[in-house]
């Protein structure tokens, strides 16, 4: 991250956002004992945040301004089990990290949004190892009809393209047949 962020600058110039979107999904049942997708999941999920921030944070710290957007899900407010519970809670942190970050960071005019999407269609279904897991998100995804991803492109241009003195916490975005 850091020497992504170095060649951003060196070609580009000021760092004024940062989307934190790495994520996977291996969902399974706790009783499976995935032991080795539940620590990839936190690596990614949780870990791959931080890396992404701390890369950011001394030049946002440095200029006095800047926009931290981090990926959560509707399944860090809303626990789905079985199957869901280490990656709701890796969602939940993504939550309270971004809200921690909010609180220390407003007065250094650096705003910190939590994006917050429901059934997207996306590759995250195939994530899991687990074969019932699959056919079932699937069918979530289909009866739930996944919005597109542009859709989660236009939350993110919304909260960046606030004033500088207007701050996003928070937006939640589903599918309006999803019923959580």
């Amino acid at each position: 991250m850091e020497a992504l962020v170095k060649g951003a600058v060196d070609n580009f110039g000021p760092v004024d956002v940062i989307v934190n979107d790495a994520g996977i999904m291996p969902i399974a049942p706790m009783a499976a004992l995935k032991v080795d997708e539940w620590e990839r999941m936190i690596d990614v999920n949780i870990k791959g945040l931080l890396y992404g921030v701390a890369a950011v944070l001394p030049i946002m710290l440095r200029q006095k301004q800047g926009h931290i957007i981090n990926m959560a899900s509707v399944f860090g407010i809303k626990v789905f089990a079985p199957g869901g519970t280490v990656y709701c809670a890796a969602k939940a942190a993504v939550r309270t990290l971004t809200e921690g970050l909010r609180m220390e960071l407003h007065s250094e005019n650096i705003r910190c949004t939590i994006i917050s999407p429901g059934a997207v269609a996306t590759e995250l279904p195939e994530s899991s190892s687990d074969e019932a897991t699959r056919n079932n998100l699937r069918e979530f995804y289909k009866t739930t009809k996944a919005i597109p991803a542009d859709s989660i492109a236009r939350a993110i241009a919304y909260a960046i393209e606030q004033p500088a003195d207007v701050e996003i916490d928070e937006i939640v975005i589903r599918p309006t047949a999803q019923d959580f």
